[in-house]
């Protein structure tokens, strides 16, 4: 370690050297963490039989109703634990991209069995979280919400077309008709 020091420090001070060695000791402290916190992020409850079309619809209608109510024009989709689209609408003049983001953010929260603003807070976090970047369906953008009912996770819903946290608030009407 001596050796490493002395030869770093032909370029850097001791003082310099000092605070990096530090600074790296304390991220590095910072990243083991942030694995724990996503995995606490992930909700116990088993999967259960997929949503019924009928309690898709029920999910979505305050979604869109919240998103109404605030003059935000949304995308929400519902899916089933697997990830397959149950029911979809779009408002009028929402934005066109926002139809597959509602979609992947629905899927997301269901095959990861957490809302996708865990994901999001885990990339914020920097380190270990910005593995997040390559999970394959992990989409770090709040906005999708798991379906719960009798305790088991029977789906998700997505809503996508203005701010994620008015995405999420929209996304969370739709998750609380379903309890």
């Amino acid at each position: 370690m001596a050796q490493v020091l002395d030869d770093i420090g032909g370029f850097m001070s001791s003082k310099t050297v000092v605070k990096v060695v530090l600074g790296a000791l304390i991220v590095g402290g910072a990243l083991a963490t942030v694995p724990a916190q996503i995995l606490k992020a992930q909700m116990p409850n088993p999967y259960g039989a997929p949503i019924s079309l009928e309690n898709a619809k029920k999910a979505a209608a305050p979604a869109i109703a919240e998103a109404e109510k605030n003059h935000w024009n949304m995308a929400v989709a519902v899916v089933d634990p697997s990830g397959n689209l149950i029911y979809y609408e779009k408002m009028d003049n929402t934005q066109l991209g926002s139809a597959n983001v509602a979609i992947d953010k629905a899927r997301s929260a269901a095959l990861f069995k957490r809302p996708t603003k865990a994901l999001q807070d885990a990339l914020a976090a920097g380190g270990d979280g910005w593995r997040i970047l390559r999970v394959q369906g992990a989409v770090p953008v709040e906005g999708g919400i798991p379906l719960v009912m009798d305790g088991k996770i029977v789906g998700a819903i997505g809503v996508s077309g203005a701010a994620s946290a008015q995405d999420a608030q929209c996304a969370k009407a739709g998750a609380d008709a379903i309890k």
